[in-house]
């Protein structure tokens, strides 16, 4: 989750306000499915401080290295293998983070009541409905405008404004993607439900925390590489196709893009690297 954030915060200008944050957005989100009990709290709180030290003193020089070699790579045209490679490689990055925090996660696994585990379900349930506002709607007119929106914001976020022929191009794109948000949104559900009956299974069989983890480790594989097939197989139509849709962009965008993109880079290399250097502590108490 953490590596994630970092992600996702690397598109934001206030990257060194924000990713300091992180501990307290992790420990928001969590409760948020959960809703510990004050006990669960004080150590979550802890283990989560622990998992946010190692990364800002491991990961984010991970980063930084990653931002500085796109940097170079940015400025000329790219392939889809490329895009690929990157994709693959922040995946790499946030699987070793999960790890990190896996003892955490099955720890309080064996803990949750049935009263958290059905407030789980609720909030499953509430993102259900926000995935099904953001990309089922009805009308296909409207589910393809949402997703031209979506694109273009990301590809503003890294290159500056895109131009009319550019939205046009990603328009025509996007009307013949392969994501199939129904079979997506089918699997999200059934996956949730794995993850209730693996918690269930997992207490009531009192599994120890090595058994805890193991089974935690293959659902978050599952997130990856579905075991069904159908979904598996659409996954990876969907990766390639993405790949190539990014490829194909970004070597359409003009000079003037590419180096706003990498004077973008740079920035949050640079970014990144002060919050790896800063002192621990440096960027304000823990989080509350």
């Amino acid at each position: 989750m953490l590596a994630i954030c970092v992600v996702l915060l690397a598109g934001c200008s206030v990257l060194r306000i924000t990713y300091p944050q992180v501990p307290a957005l992790a420990y928001w989100m969590i409760d948020n499915y959960v809703d510990f009990t004050s006990a669960q709290a004080t150590r979550v709180r802890e283990q989560i401080g622990e998992v946010y030290a190692w990364h800002r003193s491991t990961q984010l020089p991970v980063y930084a290295a990653l931002l500085q070699r796109g940097r170079s790579e940015i400025v000329a045209d790219v392939t889809p293998a490329q895009v690929c490679r990157w994709w693959d490689e922040i995946a790499a990055q946030a699987n070793k983070t999960f790890e990190q925090a896996l003892p955490a996660i099955a720890e309080h696994a064996l803990t949750l009541d049935a009263e958290q585990l059905a407030h789980m379900q609720s909030r499953f349930d509430k993102t259900n409905a926000d995935f099904r506002k953001d990309y089922m709607q009805a009308d296909r007119k409207d589910r393809l405008k949402e997703a031209v929106n979506r694109a273009v914001d990301r590809m503003e976020t890294l290159y500056g404004s895109i131009d009319d022929k550019q939205r046009e191009w990603i328009t025509r794109e996007l009307a013949a993607s392969p994501f199939d948000a129904e079979l997506w949104f089918t699997d999200r559900v059934a996956r949730q439900q794995v993850v209730l009956q693996t918690v269930r299974r997992l207490q009531r069989e009192r599994a120890s925390p090595a058994q805890a983890q193991a089974a935690l480790r293959v659902l978050a594989d599952q997130v990856q590489y579905s075991p069904n097939p159908v979904m598996r197989e659409a996954q990876e139509r969907v990766k390639s196709y993405g790949c190539d849709f990014g490829a194909r962009f970004h070597n359409g965008t003009t000079k003037k893009q590419r180096q706003a993109a990498a004077e973008r880079l740079k920035g949050w290399e640079d970014d990144v690297r002060a919050l790896a250097a800063e002192p621990r502590g440096a960027s304000g108490p823990p989080p509350t």
